[in-house]
């Protein structure tokens, strides 16, 4: 055998040695499951916050943020508690993007006789703004407000800024409420959509005011069309919380942003997503009775 032919086998054995030890290394761990969330891991909304929707198909529960979309939220609740939306069609449906209701003439050109509301692509985080980091990323911060994730500027900028605070704005997540609007950017009016799919896409073009936090399988079993053909699927009945009477008013309490439990599952979500991980991984879970 040739020196040549001796180096040439060694090589060949020390990579066959790295090739097999690197089928055998074990996988990166990934976290188990937090355990049972303790009662101080959770909170209970704001009853004028939750929007509650009885479709022909189940309930759906949104928590509304009037943090980051205070003008919507407001109109809302005005709508809700003049029973506006009431049997309103879903009237156009698309597969892995969103649910859009809220016009009554159920064709997507129709409002409310009220004024449009300004565009609320952004909003302003400032100290009193209950967020809680999830990802910081050196220029940008990553979090929820509430059951909301949103992404922010870095708050090191605030001292900076004339109002100490922030620009941030709402990701399109599963579940996410968006204001429909037309071409202007200031044209929503009483139209709204709930996502069935992330859609990064909308993020900063659209306002998002919510999230669905109880009944997403009800928003992902609504009859899908553009425009749907002859629309049934409907919100029977849409009221605020707090308009419910006390004897027939759901008892809902959502895992809290700040608490320990909920650290600990976006720890797990980052780790079983890796590079991948968004917000839209972290899981929140909703209690209602």
């Amino acid at each position: 055998m040739t020196l040549k032919t001796v180096l040439l086998a060694a090589a060949f054995a020390a990579l066959a040695t790295t090739a097999s030890a690197q089928k055998k290394a074990p996988a990166p761990a990934v976290p188990a499951a937090p355990a049972a969330p303790a009662a101080a891991d959770w909170r209970v909304p704001k009853a004028e916050d939750v929007l509650v929707i009885d479709t022909n198909k189940g309930r759906i529960i949104v928590e509304m943020v009037p943090e980051v979309a205070p003008l919507w939220t407001a109109r809302m609740r005005e709508l809700a508690l003049e029973h506006f939306y009431d049997g309103q069609t879903f009237f156009r449906v698309i597969e892995d993007f969103m649910d859009q209701t809220g016009d009554p003439e159920n064709r997507g050109t129709g409002g409310s006789t009220k004024p449009n509301v300004k565009a609320e692509f952004l909003f302003r985080r400032g100290p009193e703004t209950p967020f809680v980091l999830a990802v910081d990323q050196a220029v940008a911060e990553v979090g929820f407000i509430k059951s909301l994730p949103v992404t922010t500027q870095s708050m090191m900028l605030a001292p900076m800024t004339r109002d100490g605070k922030i620009s941030g704005y709402g990701l399109f997540c599963p579940g996410v409420g968006g204001a429909a609007r037309g071409q202007e950017d200031d044209s929503a009016n009483s139209q709204f959509f709930l996502m069935r799919a992330n859609y990064p896409q909308l993020e900063r073009r659209y306002t998002a005011w919510g999230r669905v936090i109880a009944g997403q399988d009800v928003v992902k079993a609504i009859k899908v069309g553009e425009p749907v053909a002859d629309p049934q699927d409907k919100m029977e009945r849409v009221r605020l919380l707090s308009d419910i009477p006390e004897k027939d008013r759901p008892k809902i309490r959502v895992i809290d942003p700040a608490g320990k439990w909920f650290k600990a599952e976006i720890a797990r979500a980052q780790a079983a997503a890796g590079a991948n991980f968004t917000a839209c991984d972290v899981n929140i879970p909703v209690e209602v009775k």
